[in-house]
């Protein structure tokens, strides 16, 4: 009834803030097994019938519904685990199917973008139960009929790729902890590898200053600060 009111301005008004954040709610606080499988149907309808406000509008409502999706893909319990795997796929497939089967780029974005968030927190402790999730992924891009012509299924493997990559080297960082140098040398390689994402390189050289601060290392952190505002800078240049 209240369609055109929830995507007015592409998604971005009081209203659909106040819907989604509904949504959203359910998937923050811990469900029991049976409401839960509720609450991802729910959303994989509101995904389908508001396309434009996850794929076109501002990219907030598709960063927190990727990164609560995500901390669900992490849970002990399997059922959750499925159901928030096949959620994530709905979102990469509608993304491709909204920009007319070219790509899943803001999808894709937001999940690398989650999945470095979600380290520094201890949510992603799971990480074989995570590895199970990304394996659900990839098996629904491999069997999904009507997209085996495009290149959507290859773009699922190099996203799943990338996200095995970041685990990996956030995994020798846990290693390096107490060593400041070496921790700062794999987050700069991590960095360099988004040098055509200008979003999560940003986000890493954030964290690279951030681990400056903490040493005492004020002109490294200014440096790392002086990059971001150079990727800014160059970003904006280009639109």
């Amino acid at each position: 009834a209240f369609q055109t009111q929830l995507l007015s301005n592409d998604g971005h008004n009081p209203l659909m803030k106040k819907v989604f954040d509904i949504h959203l709610a359910f998937l923050k606080n811990g469900q029991s097994e049976a409401a839960l499988k509720h609450v991802f149907a729910s959303l994989r309808g509101f995904i389908s019938k508001f396309p434009s406000a996850f794929f076109k509008g501002r990219v907030n409502m598709c960063a927190a519904l990727c990164y609560e999706i995500l901390k669900c893909c992490t849970s002990k319990v399997s059922s959750t685990r499925n159901e928030a795997s096949a959620l994530l796929y709905l979102l990469m497939r509608n993304n491709f199917e909204f920009t007319k089967r070219r790509t899943f780029l803001r999808t894709h974005l937001q999940i690398i973008i989650a999945v470095s968030q979600l380290i520094a927190d201890v949510a992603l402790s799971g990480g074989t139960r995570f590895q199970d999730s990304l394996l659900i992924i990839n098996n629904f891009a491999n069997s999904d009929r009507p997209m085996k012509a495009t290149a959507f299924p290859s773009e699922v493997k190099d996203l799943t790729k990338r996200i095995r990559t970041v685990l990996m080297a956030t995994a020798q960082m846990k290693e390096h902890e107490k060593d400041p140098e070496m921790l700062i040398d794999l987050q700069y390689s991590l960095a360099k590898s988004y040098a055509s994402t200008p979003e999560l390189r940003k986000t890493w050289l954030d964290s690279m200053a951030k681990i400056h601060v903490k040493n005492g290392d004020f002109s490294e952190a200014a440096m790392c600060y002086v990059h971001v505002a150079a990727l800014v800078a160059e970003f904006l240049h280009r639109k």
